[in-house]
């Protein structure tokens, strides 16, 4: 049943609100354009309502056909009657009727209220739904609100039991933090404790009659007391530190001593072992020393475990180190006593066998030591781990030995070759093959062979000096020395008829063949003459002047002596001896060509010194060495000059002068002596003797030759100066020593010279230098000034006289002169 129409003031007081919401400009409720359109669509679809079904039948036609376009459910009513009371039915007025007009405002306003009931139904329903959502959600906003104040309360509960738990736990943590502190307090405290406690069970097992230093327990005991030693001397500041210190070092004191005991007794037993032993049972003192060392191997494992823990200690604790310098200082001693009477015997049994060859004595008591020291150093590691130099002052003890036998055998020898080989042995045998390959286990030998070779070289170097003196600087030359050329030419001949029977027997081996060696640098000795080219031509034979045996014998004597020293001595004093040895040679050289010019002519002489100064270039040449020395020597001139003033009497009134004129003052400053340095190369000296030699060569051959041309050519040059200095003129041809006979006499004279004492000097050449090369160039000097001579004298010739007094004259031309000097080549 429809709810009765309100009051017509409220429906209107609704409208107008409602028309308040979009008024302009300043609507209650501005709607979005959305919202707007919504709106609109709503009003479209409104505009479009239903007819009344209680509106007559007959009013329909007065409709607008947009009206009739509106779908009529109700049936058409059969007559009008029934539509009217349908109508009123609705209205609830079906008991009345309208009579007046009253009446008919009064249905109408009725028709148009419940019209407007009809058109706001759907909104009202739709409201009423809304509302009812709204409650829904309401009552679900006041159920959860509800919710969160229980969830509030419950939060609320769950701090106040969670930072009771939390206060709990932290609690909890608090107590097993400090129970774990307590704990580790305590552990700490029983650790620190360990130590302290472990002084009673180490004093009683140090006490034990039946300790044992190679009982199980000893080491670890050992590592015990260390560990507790050093833990209580890095914590000073424990109470009773220094009573407990003392305590452990007196039981440390008391193992020390057992090790010490043990391995002391051990090694004392060894050594009166092999003292005691029968003689008889070991024939040699091979078999000694074997002895000795197998038995000292054999009982190194005993000891050798304690030696190691001492020794790896003995860097870490000073009692340690006392009582390993201890065992040391035992076990050297030890050998010292069993092996210093066998080294003594064994060099003794040495010298008795090489009591004649030195050589041999040294090399075979090197060697012998040589073994001493590897055996020492290996049985030495068998007991220990670490080096001690203990061992090398031991064995250079031992050498000593040796070199106290050895030493007064080399003072006394005075053969070089002995005292060059006893260098050889002891420097590149000994030092460069066994020190080299093995210098830690022999750096004691080392010292001893330094020390040997000291004193070998110190005796070269006397005997040198001596041997320099006596056989080169005294060297008196007998007959046979001096006797060239005759020896060079009997050599020739040998050499001859050798190659004239290698022609005949093929098969053996001819003079030609021959190579001459140095005994020293087993060198192939070359001809002499062949430094003076860089190409030297092939020789098919050896000059007798170049055999080795064939030297002069100081030079021979020189060089040998040299080759000796070179590799033996230090550069230094080489260098001050082959000075000395080469000056001694020059000047026995310079002495025997004297007496070779004296007795034989001077061009033997010449020749003779010009060779054997070639063989000592070419022989010291191989010697990498300066031939160079420094003297230092004091000049007095000034001090002479001083003292000779201070000595005349004008100056004894200036003796007590108080001023710079002093005499004495100024002898003091004026006489100071000066010293001088210079110095001598032995080289130069000897480059300097054979360009002299060369020279005087040149010139004795020159004049021999053209002698008299260069007197004639001398007259005319005085002659020009007198009339170049305004003298009278001249005509060579009215000169009486200037006619062209005279002339052709002269020349003839040189020519006949020239051909007849060419060929003995071109042969001499060859007998001493014996290689063309060297000839050539020695005797091309003479060749130019004898060509130059020629070519003066042909110019003169041309220039003052006529063709009729050069016909008379005949001088030889340039080319009979060069083809006569041509036999030189």
């Amino acid at each position: 049943m429809a709810e009765p129409p309100p009051a017509e003031p409220a429906g209107r007081d609704v409208r107008d609100r409602l028309s308040l919401w979009d008024r302009r400009p300043q609507p209650a409720a501005p709607l979005s354009d959305r919202q707007t359109d919504s709106v609109l669509e709503l009003k479209a679809a409104a505009e479009n309502l239903p007819v009344p079904p209680e509106l007559p039948i007959e009013d329909l036609c007065s409709l607008t056909s947009q009206s009739l376009a509106v779908t009529l459910t109700a049936a058409v009513p059969e007559s009008t009657e029934d539509v009217l009371l349908k109508g009123f039915a609705v209205l609830g007025m079906e008991d009345e009727k309208i009579e007046t007009a009253q009446q008919f405002f009064s249905w109408f306003a009725q028709v148009q209220t419940q019209m407007d009931q009809d058109e706001g139904a759907k909104y009202r329903q739709m409201r009423d739904y809304l509302s009812g959502f709204q409650e829904q959600c309401d009552a679900i906003l006041n159920d959860v609100n509800s919710a969160l104040q229980h969830l509030e309360s419950l939060q609320k509960q769950y701090l106040f039991v969670s930072t009771k738990t939390g206060t709990l736990h932290e609690a909890c943590e608090q107590l097993l933090k400090e129970q774990s502190e307590l704990v580790d307090l305590a552990e700490n405290i029983q650790q620190k404790l360990s130590y302290f406690n472990e002084l009673e069970n180490i004093n009683t097992k140090l006490n034990s009659p039946t300790l044992s230093v190679n009982s199980e327990g000893f080491i670890p005991m050992l590592a015990k007391l260390d560990d507790c030693i050093a833990y209580i001397s890095s914590h000073p500041n424990f109470k009773d530190y220094p009573v407990y210190l003392i305590k452990f070092k007196q039981c440390l004191s008391k193992a020390m001593h057992l090790i010490k005991t043990y391995t002391v007794n051990t090694l004392q037993n060894l050594t009166s072992q092999l003292m005691k032993r029968d003689p008889s049972a070991v024939p040699n003192s091979d078999n000694a020393f074997t002895l000795f060392y197998v038995k000292f191997r054999a009982a190194a494992p005993k000891v050798r475990t304690l030696i190691e823990q001492v020794e790896q200690r003995s860097e870490k604790m000073p009692e340690y180190q006392q009582v390993l310098n201890e065992i040391h200082q035992c076990y050297l001693d030890q050998r010292e006593l069993l092996l210093g009477p066998s080294i003594a015997s064994t060099v003794t049994e040495l010298t008795s066998q090489n009591n004649r060859d030195h050589c041999a004595l040294v090399r075979s008591g090197c060697a012998f030591m040589v073994h001493v020291c590897q055996d020492e150093h290996q049985l030495y590691n068998e007991f220990f781990t670490k080096p001690t130099p203990k061992l090398d002052e031991l064995l250079e003890k031992l050498c000593l030995s040796l070199y106290d036998v050895l030493r007064p055998m080399i003072i006394h020898v005075i053969h070089l070759e002995t005292l060059s080989e006893l260098c050889g042995i002891l420097k590149n045998e000994m030092l460069e093959d066994h020190v080299q390959n093995n210098a830690e286990q022999l750096g004691a030998f080392a010292a001893g062979v330094k020390q040997m070779l000291e004193d070998v070289q110190e005796r070269l170097v006397y005997r040198t000096h001596i041997y320099i003196q006596t056989d080169i600087t005294g060297y008196k030359p007998a007959p046979g020395d001096l006797a060239y050329p005759d020896k060079l030419e009997m050599m020739e001949q040998i050499a001859q008829s050798l190659k004239e029977e290698q022609k005949k027997l093929p098969s053996e081996a001819s003079f030609s063949d021959v190579r001459l060696e140095d005994p020293e640098s087993c060198n192939l000795v070359k001809s002499a003459g062949s430094a003076e080219t860089l190409n030297p031509r092939h020789q098919p034979t050896i000059s007798p002047a170049d055999l080795h045996g064939m030297w002069y014998p100081t030079v021979r004597r020189t060089l040998v002596c040299l080759s000796k020293l070179y590799r033996c001595i230090d550069r230094a004093v080489f260098q001050g001896l082959s000075q000395e040895a080469l000056s001694a040679c020059i000047h026995s050289l310079l002495g025997a060509a004297d007496s070779i010019s004296k007795n034989k002519t001077q061009v033997d002489g010449q020749l003779f010194l010009i060779k054997h100064l070639l063989i000592l270039r070419e022989q010291i040449a191989p010697f990498h060495t300066d031939f160079t020395i420094k003297e230092i020597s004091l000049d007095l001139k000034k001090t002479r000059d001083a003292a000779f003033k201070i000595l005349n009497p004008k100056a004894v009134s200036r003796f007590f002068r108080l001023n710079s004129n002093n005499a004495l003052i100024q002898f003091l400053l004026e006489g100071t002596p000066e010293i001088r340095e210079h110095y001598i190369d032995s080289k130069k000296d000897v480059d300097r003797h054979l360009k002299s030699a060369c020279e005087q060569f040149i010139q004795q051959q020159t004049k021999q030759f053209i002698e008299q041309l260069e007197e004639f050519m001398t007259k005319v040059a005085a002659l020009k100066t007198t009339a170049a200095q305004g003298g009278p003129r001249y005509s060579l041809s009215q000169q009486p020593w200037a006619q062209p006979a005279k002339i052709n006499d002269v020349v003839s004279s040189t020519y006949k010279t020239i051909k007849t004492k060419l060929p003995s000097t071109l042969r001499s050449m060859s007998l001493y230098l014996s290689n063309k090369d060297t000839e050539l160039i020695l005797f091309k000097p003479v060749k130019n000034n004898i060509q130059q001579m020629f070519q003066k004298l042909h110019a003169l010739l041309r220039e003052e006289f006529s063709n009729e007094d050069l016909q008379i004259i005949a001088c030889p031309s340039m080319e009979q002169v060069n083809l006569l000097l041509s036999m030189s080549k």
